[in-house]
């Protein structure tokens, strides 16, 4: 399974600070929020092998 990460810093955006700042840590996969404060290993990894 290859995957790309890529880490975003919100600080000093106010538009991501605005967006996110409520929902840290946040995980989109395409795009889209998966998952928003907990990440269960389980469903990850279900979501990024469908």
């Amino acid at each position: 399974m290859e995957f790309e990460l890529e880490i975003v810093s919100i600080d000093g955006d106010p538009d991501l600070e605005t967006r996110y700042r409520e929902h840290l840590p946040v995980v989109e996969i395409d795009g889209e929020r998966a998952f928003a404060h907990f990440v269960e290993p389980a469903s990850l990894r279900a979501r990024l092998t469908a």
